[in-house]
């Protein structure tokens, strides 16, 4: 059998508000409460299930993904100015893009203190 991850909690201080920036972010969509949480299906096997009974520990959460998506993701992030990104930890968040892997990269510095990375080749 292969083993696909099928759902991840995404700690957050509002799941409503968390789940909208991901959604906007990726050009998803937010999907109706289920119990606690508020999910946004990220693809045909996973969902992100925004959680906000606990408290947030900043988590890291990569994507691979390909040139059209990281260009709209970059599209939306130019017109946001008040959400950090950047090449890398290493150069904090300087609005910029790397170039590992024969690919593209950016991370994004998400509200509750998480950073989604994103890049179009495995390094």
């Amino acid at each position: 059998m292969t083993i696909v991850l099928n759902h991840t909690i995404v700690p957050a201080a509002n799941r409503h508000a968390a789940a909208t920036f991901f959604a906007e972010l990726f050009g998803l969509s937010v999907g109706p409460p289920s119990g606690p949480f508020v999910p946004v299906q990220v693809n045909a096997d996973l969902t992100f299930d925004f959680d906000d009974r606990g408290q947030v520990q900043p988590g890291h959460y990569g994507f691979l993904v390909d040139d059209e998506t990281f260009d709209a993701v970059l599209g939306r992030l130019a017109q946001w100015p008040a959400v950090d990104y950047g090449s890398g930890p290493q150069h904090g968040w300087n609005r910029a893009i790397n170039h590992l892997g024969g690919g593209r990269g950016v991370y994004v510095h998400v509200p509750d203190g998480h950073s989604y990375e994103l890049f179009t080749a495995l390094p």
